[in-house]
């Protein structure tokens, strides 16, 4: 025996797998390893040889642990020159070069509906982009101009209940990156555990508490990539307070103040609702609007040095009392309030754009 074979490929030669075309895992080869006796050589005939040759247990365990590792990593984790490519299939089809990128929460994609000179890119069109399954989410990457201002809108975003790694629910945060987007503006529709909020009310995103990164589950997770950011990326200034100030004039222009709050957003894996006890503990800890999004494309925008603002709708109210009369919360009800919305959801964003655009005109000393 000279040696040992995984499958029918030498071990030190064998590589990690990857996801299929479309970057999802699903349908993938399988990756079981089988330790196979190799045909005897018979120029190999020594005992030194022999011993040369054969690899013990241990050995043979640290072979095929690294090859996990790096089969974790290619699967879950999308490498700069791949994302790369992604952003380069955009910039060679249009001439848009956006510098705000949007991502619409459930029942919010009407809000690209606000963008002129539309360029439309289905998901599924999209080289190594996974695909939104969510009823809401329409599944589209649009180029065009928001108020003027060159933007890119996502039309449904990846959740981590969908089966996706966090790193590849926010994996497009870093191709808007890369097609040469300055600002994030991130929407989510969100439950209200606030007491003072009601259905149809809007909370820009003061902060937030990162959850499941209490359990070490992050989008920055694995090797870090210097092109997109540093290692430890400070998150004191997520949700950037110039934006927010802007926000509250803005408010105070449309006349809406009594429905529009700043909290603290929290994202839980789902895809179930939360219990009561669970709803107590959050409004302990301070928050006050539950998701299942947002946080880790936060994570991400911070990481490669993009300016956030971002804001909930308050689709339901949270019950935090067992004799709630609050009913239990359901994604048709999400979906509704979001259509029902979507007009001053608009609005508020159209609003932020054009001070934003006003802004950088000053900047350049044009009017």
């Amino acid at each position: 025996m000279t040696g040992l074979k995984v499958n029918g490929d030498s071990l030190l030669d064998r590589k990690a797998v990857n996801g299929n075309t479309n970057g999802d895992t699903n349908g993938r080869t399988n990756t079981n390893y089988i330790a196979e006796e190799c045909p005897n050589d018979a120029t190999s005939s020594t005992s030194a040889n022999c011993q040369q040759n054969v690899m013990d247990n241990t050995e043979l365990a640290e072979i095929v642990a690294e090859n996990r590792i790096k089969m974790v990593i290619n699967e879950e984790n999308y490498s700069y020159e791949l994302i790369k490519e992604i952003a380069d299939f955009f910039l060679e089809r249009t001439s848009i070069r956006p510098k705000i990128g949007i991502i619409c929460g459930s029942g919010l994609n009407s809000l690209a509906d606000n963008i002129t000179d539309a360029e439309a890119f289905e998901y599924e069109s999209i080289p190594n982009f996974p695909v939104s399954t969510v009823e809401g989410h329409v599944g589209r990457m649009i180029f065009g101009y928001f108020e003027d201002m060159p933007v890119v809108a996502m039309q449904g975003r990846f959740h981590y209940y969908e089966g996706y790694p966090l790193a590849k629910c926010s994996m497009p945060v870093r191709v808007m990156k890369l097609v040469g987007i300055k600002y994030l503006f991130a929407t989510n529709a969100a439950g209200g555990l606030n007491p003072k909020y009601k259905v149809g009310d809007i909370m820009i995103v003061r902060d937030h508490i990162n959850i499941m990164g209490f359990a070490g589950n992050s989008p920055l997770q694995g090797p870090n990539d210097p092109r997109f950011g540093p290692r430890f990326p400070p998150m004191t200034n997520a949700y950037d307070r110039h934006l927010v100030r802007k926000a509250r004039k803005v408010v105070r222009d449309m006349g809406i103040e009594n429905d529009v709050h700043e909290g603290v957003y929290t994202c839980l894996g789902g895809p179930n609702y939360e219990t009561v006890a669970e709803l107590k503990m959050l409004r302990i800890m301070g928050v006050d609007a539950v998701g299942m999004s947002t946080v880790h494309e936060v994570i991400t925008a911070r990481h490669c040095d993009l300016t956030v603002f971002a804001f909930s709708l308050i689709t339901n109210k949270c019950a935090t009392d067992y004799d709630s009369s609050e009913e239990d919360a359901n994604h048709e009800e999400v979906v509704m309030v979001g259509k029902s919305r979507q007009a001053i959801c608009g609005e508020l964003m159209c609003r932020m754009i054009r001070e934003l655009a006003a802004e950088a005109q000053e900047k350049n000393g044009t009017k």
